[in-house]
Parts: structure tokens; C-alpha cells; sequence
């Protein structure tokens, strides 16, 4: 139920959100117009006549000014109509509708395992700080962060993929369809991109436990005969669900952009390799269309997590 005090915070947020939306859009229309070439003259083809190229021009808008051009963009786009792809003609919110489901299942799977793995170890080390096993737990989570997304992309392929055939090497598959099958095609992009996460997640869980198990009043506590097992689970993991939460929104918001260079190793269709190629071939709509999308989904998780800070901890307000 939406409290006075979460609706305040979903305005609040929407507010701030507007901005971050124009601005980011804007930014990228003014780059990819920055870029050289002509994209007229690629679409018209090299030996076309001027006649022609003005034609191309005309018909796409390109002969307007900047700010026009973007100004219609934005009016069409709050409208659900992202334009058409300027290579293949298709409508762009066709393209994402294809290509965000496979994109989403690699970030959702990624950040699943990420928790998974990285929750037990964090509390693994907490549970014994300076201690051979927390020192390992921080090397491990160390060289997780230090080792490459593709690096890593590229050795589940060779290994898991091409030496013992356990995975598919590239591609992926409809989740509707399938989704035993989408899973097992997404599993290896998604361990890849997970490595940081796990690291990410065991080193902020450990620290936080830490501060607060030697905090005075866990120390109550243990004068008061609970075990250090109760006060761990029952204390301990209470209070750090914001900060969990808050490390987990900025994973999420991450691997997002992170997919680009995985979907690029995997041969995925997804809004990675959706936006490389539009920026490769100056597809404005398609880029324009990712980009927007991309903004409106980290808006919405983010604004998710504002709402579920006030459940885990109702003193924010």
C-alpha cells in the first residue's frame, strides 16, 4: 500500500527524473550529429546525384536545424513512436521489443547470481574478520573486480562452451518460447557478467557487518547471552538491507550498460548490439530509441528502490 510519505517520494522522483531523460538523449543526438560523415549521402549511396541526396535530406528531416530535429524526436517519442530504423526501415520500437527481452534475462540472471554467491560470502567473512577465510574471501572478491568482463566472456566460450559443449557458444532464444532454453543460452553471459557483481556485493556486505556486529550494541547483546549466531542473522543482516538494496540498484544499473561488451563476445541480439550497430552505420532513431529506453528503465528500477527503502527501513521518509 502507498503510504502519503512513498507517494511524496514518487513525485519527488519523477520530478528529478524528467531532466536526467532530456538531458541524456540530448547529449547523445548532439554526439552522434558531431560525428563525420553524412549519413544522406550513406543512405543515398556513393554515386548518387545531389538531386538525390537532397531528397533523403527532405524526407527524413535531416535539412532541419538541431534543436527541430530533436525537438520532434522527443515529441514523438513521450508518444511511444521512437521513428524508424534510417538502415533497414524497420519501426525502432519493433527492433527493442526484440531485442530488450534478451538483454533484460542476461542483467536479471547476472544479478540474481551476483546475490546468490555474494551474500553467503560476505557474511562468510564478517563472521570471521581477520581470519584466513575472510582474507580469501577479499582476494577472491579483489581479483573479481580486477578481472575483465570479456576477458572472462571470452574463457567461458573456449572452455565451457567449445571445449566440453556444455553451453551454446553464441546467439540466444525467446524466453517465451522456451525458457528452460533461453536460460541455458544466457547462462554464460551472465556468469560473466556476475564476476564484478559477486565481488562487488561480499566486500560492501562484509564491511557493513563488520561495522555494525562491533558496534556497542551488539556488544549489549553478547552481555546479554545471545549467541553470535542470532545476533548475526536476527541484528546483524537487518540493518544492512538498505545498503544491500542500494548495491544491488547500482549493479543492476551497471550490467545494463555492461552488456554491450558481453552481447558482443556471445553474439547476442540484444539492446547491446542493437545500439553498436546503429552507432556504427549513424542510425540515429535506433540509437536515440536504446538510449531512451535504457534512461526509463534505470528510472524505474531506481525509483523502485526509493520505494523499498521506506519498507526495509521506515525511518526514511
Amino acid at each position: 500500500m502507498l503510504t502519503p510519505s512513498r507517494r511524496r517520494v514518487i513525485r519527488q522522483r519523477l520530478m528529478q527524473a524528467l531532466p536526467v531523460l532530456v538531458l541524456a538523449t540530448f547529449v547523445v543526438f548532439g554526439l552522434l550529429k558531431l560525428m563525420p560523415g553524412d549519413i544522406a549521402i550513406t543512405l543515398a549511396g556513393e554515386n548518387a546525384t545531389e538531386e538525390r541526396i537532397h531528397e533523403i535530406r527532405e524526407l527524413y528531416g535531416l535539412n532541419q536545424p538541431f534543436l527541430v530535429q530533436y525537438g520532434q524526436w522527443l515529441f514523438n517519442a513521450v508518444q511511444g513512436d521512437l521513428g524508424r530504423s534510417l538502415a533497414s526501415g524497420e519501426a525502432v520500437v519493433t527492433s527493442i521489443a526484440r531485442s530488450f527481452p534478451n538483454t533484460l534475462l542476461i542483467v536479471t540472471m547476472a544479478i540474481s547470481i551476483a546475490l546468490v554467491v555474494g551474500v553467503p560470502l560476505g557474511i562468510l567473512a564478517a563472521s570471521r574478520p581477520d581470519s584466513l577465510v575472510d582474507r580469501a574471501v577479499t582476494a577472491i572478491a579483489s581479483l573479481g573486480i580486477a578481472v575483465p568482463n570479456f576477458w572472462l566472456a571470452m574463457i567461458l566460450v573456449s572452455w565451457l562452451a567449445l571445449e566440453f559443449w556444455w553451453f551454446p557458444a553464441t546467439g540466444s532464444h525467446p524466453f517465451g518460447d522456451d525458457p528452460l532454453k533461453a536460460i541455458h543460452h544466457a547462462t554464460l553471459p551472465a556468469i560473466a557478467l556476475a564476476s564484478g557483481g559477486i565481488s562487488e556485493v561480499s566486500r560492501q556486505l562484509r564491511s557493513s557487518l563488520v561495522e555494525i556486529l562491533s558496534s556497542q550494541q551488539v556488544r549489549t547483546l553478547h552481555a546479554k547471552g545471545l549467541t553470535p549466531a542470532a545476533i548475526l542473522w536476527k541484528h546483524g543482516l537487518k540493518n544492512v538491507g538498505v545498503n544491500l538494496l542500494t548495491v544491488a540498484t547500482l549493479l543492476f544499473n551497471r550490467m545494463l550498460a555492461a552488456t554491450v561488451v558481453v552481447e558482443a563476445v556471445f553474439a547476442i541480439p540484444g539492446m547491446g548490439n542493437l545500439i553498436v550497430n546503429g552507432a556504427l552505420t549513424r542510425d540515429l532513431p535506433v540509437v536515440q530509441g536504446v538510449v531512451f529506453v535504457m534512461v526509463l528503465v534505470v528510472i524505474a528500477v531506481n525509483l523502485a528502490a526509493d520505494i523499498l527503502y521506506t519498507v526495509l527501513d521506515p525511518r526514511i521518509d
